[in-house]
């Protein structure tokens, strides 16, 4: 089953920037399709594979700082290709 997941990572510490940016290079570099914007990334990809990445890739940006916050959604389908119609 193909999946959507938006993810919403906030390190809360001074230099949270770096992380975020780490985060997504480590979600660029996978297998998967990544679509970005100011607020969010996407990833995109099947739910069984996607799934164990996602796991090991907030565990490796967790260990990095003291305290963060994801917020993560996830959709049962592949919205990679949406384009609005407004």
């Amino acid at each position: 089953m193909n999946i959507s997941v938006d993810l919403t990572l906030s390190p809360l510490q001074d230099d949270y920037e770096k992380h975020v940016i780490n985060f997504i290079k480590h979600l660029r570099a996978s297998e998967f399709t990544v679509l970005e914007n100011p607020l969010s990334t996407q990833i995109y990809g099947e739910y069984d594979i996607l799934m164990p990445f996602l796991t090991q890739e907030i565990k490796r940006s967790f260990a990095e700082v003291n305290i963060s916050v994801l917020q993560m959604k996830i959709v049962k389908t592949d919205r990679s290709d949406y384009e609005p119609h407004f």
